[in-house]
């Protein structure tokens, strides 16, 4: 018999999987605690994604203070048979566009990181660079910035923009292709 080895990718997403199913089932089941370890072990990857979907830190944090109070309010809805993270991005992304569609404004974000072992001219470059890359951002789509941001910010795999939007992985691929078609032109 041919034992096919799992990719250790695979194994890594069905102990997380298996790890927030335990957890979920605990808050079901009436330990609201639990859900304090879901929340500690997502908040900052789910805010990082709101902040550069936004751009200013205050939205960032009520977004994301949103998107978990929702994702609690309607955890009976979640099938456990998807990944918890997908469908904690999704609710997140899903809150950070309404955001921007009913606010019709972005504030341009401050990097407060700056690293203080570079030199002055250096820390420029960066900052002018980062600069541009946060004003080509607030001039996409929505529906390309938020492809941008989870792809390139978030490091997510197409499988997993696939689940969080909630859209076909060769419509991800085709609305990444068009969008880094179109920050290359505001680039440029």
């Amino acid at each position: 018999m041919i034992l096919q080895k799992e990719s250790s990718e695979r194994i890594v997403d069905r102990m997380h999987k298996i790890n927030d199913n335990e957890i979920i089932q605990r808050c079901k089941n009436g330990d609201m605690e639990s859900f304090g370890e879901i929340v500690q072990k997502y908040q900052r990857v789910i805010y990082t994604i709101v902040l550069r979907m936004l751009r200013d830190p205050a939205d960032a944090e009520d977004i994301t203070q949103t998107a978990f109070i929702k994702a609690y309010e309607k955890l009976d809805s979640y099938k456990t048979n998807h990944s918890f993270y997908s469908w904690i991005y999704r609710i997140a992304v899903n809150e950070a566009l309404n955001f921007i569609k009913k606010s019709e404004r972005l504030v341009e974000l401050h990097d407060t990181h700056n690293s203080i072992e570079d030199d002055p001219e250096t820390e420029y470059s960066k900052n002018e660079l980062q600069t541009r890359i946060d004003n080509a951002l607030e001039n996409l789509k929505p529906e390309h910035r938020v492809i941008i941001v989870l792809r390139h910010f978030g490091e997510l795999t197409y499988r997993d923009i696939s689940e969080i939007l909630d859209i076909p992985e060769k419509t991800v691929k085709s609305r990444l292709f068009s969008a880094r078609q179109e920050l290359r032109t505001i680039l440029t």
